[in-house]
């Protein structure tokens, strides 16, 4: 059975790095154990090194442990001439490169607790043909994947 890829964006890498318990957590737990991948993109990184940098400096420790304990793989953000193709995939154009870069590693899901950009807009996973969710969803489908 292939194991599953999942992309993890800014808010969900920073909710498993900074709660001890939850499903992003739970997730992180998972792939250090090698059950599943965890893809990211550059624009990523750069977003929670920032976040965690101004929000809770002391968390950078930990961030970047997790990162190599993870085995987490970071991919290269899409190139603007392809941006400019999917640029009404949703409707904030800052998370445009985030839904692009998921696509093109082809990964199983897209996990983000940015509801109000992805999780309440239907319309991001019909024209990205992705499975988008937040953590716990994509814990539950993740463990289901993995009792079959």
């Amino acid at each position: 059975m292939k194991k599953p890829d999942l992309f993890f964006d800014s808010s969900a890498l920073i909710a498993g790095i900074i709660s001890a318990t939850g499903a992003a957590r739970a997730l992180l737990l998972l792939a250090e154990d090698g059950a599943i991948s965890l893809l990211v993109s550059e624009q990523v990184i750069a977003e929670t090194e920032r976040v965690l940098a101004r929000k809770a400096p002391r968390a950078l420790r930990y961030y970047r442990a997790a990162l190599r304990a993870t085995g987490l793989r970071v991919i290269r953000d899409p190139e603007p001439d392809v941006l400019i193709f999917y640029q009404d995939i949703c409707s904030h154009q800052p998370d445009v490169p985030i839904v692009v870069a998921t696509m093109l590693a082809g990964v199983d899901f897209l996990v983000s607790l940015n509801r109000r950009h992805f999780g309440d807009d239907p319309q991001v996973a019909a024209r990205s043909g992705l499975r988008v969710g937040t953590p716990g969803d994509a814990l539950t489908w993740v463990r289901e994947r993995l009792t079959e």
